[in-house]
């Protein structure tokens, strides 16, 4: 006997369901959906921001992409302001206070802890997969324990245009200047000057993006 096949009505869902997690966890597809897609996608991301604002305190911009899948928190005083255009992935771990430009994209289980002082990320930026940016320290002195050991905060700023690579790591404290490239797998422990290109473990300054490119 042929098997029967399930209603067209079924399968649609199931296709949606899929490119929903397809859109997930490659957001940048939403901004080049047909518009016949864009219209349902639209209407669930609505949803999903909606659902968002409810309970957290947060502020999201015009035309963003929010994976459902997205962890982000925002209890008062450590607000979440996310501007237009955003894009933040599946897995994504974000708790404020944290202030996104416009146009930041944030790629999936990348992780953002604002501490005290925050983290601020300049328009344009973009942000690799399993980044790690904390603007909170440990103390390690040897009079206690280190789970009894005070935390402290100094804040991370990043400017706009920048290029975070994969697996990155940025420490409390740093600023990252305008249009700069961090290499994959780089720890930044220090400033980094605009344009500069930085990789290594701890990170250093390898060129300049404004220098000639050797061919």
């Amino acid at each position: 006997m042929p098997r029967e096949m399930p209603p067209v009505s079924e399968i649609a869902d199931a296709y949606r369901a899929q490119h929903k997690k397809r859109l997930s966890w490659m957001p940048w597809l939403y901004y080049s959906l047909k518009p016949a897609h864009r219209a349902w996608a639209g209407e669930w991301q609505a949803q999903v921001q909606d659902e968002l604002r409810r309970l957290e305190t947060v502020t999201i911009g015009a035309d963003c992409f929010i994976a459902p899948e997205a962890a982000i928190f925002a209890e008062p005083n450590r607000t979440v302001v996310i501007g237009d255009r955003c894009a933040i992935a599946a897995e994504v771990f974000l708790h404020g206070p944290v202030v996104l430009g416009n146009g930041v994209s944030i790629n999936h289980r990348a992780s953002l802890d604002g501490g005290r002082h925050g983290i601020v990320i300049g328009d344009g930026t973009r942000i690799a997969h399993h980044v790690t940016v904390y603007a909170f320290n440990h103390g390690i002195a040897l009079d206690r324990p280190i789970a009894e050991q005070p935390v402290n905060s100094r804040g991370i700023r990043i400017g706009r245009d920048v290029w975070i690579g994969a697996n990155v790591g940025i420490t409390d404290g740093v600023s990252i200047g305008d249009y700069a490239v961090i290499g994959m797998g780089s720890v930044v422990t220090r400033d980094v000057p605009p344009y500069a290109i930085m990789a290594g473990a701890p990170a250093r300054q390898i060129g300049d993006r404004r220098a000639p490119r050797r061919k």
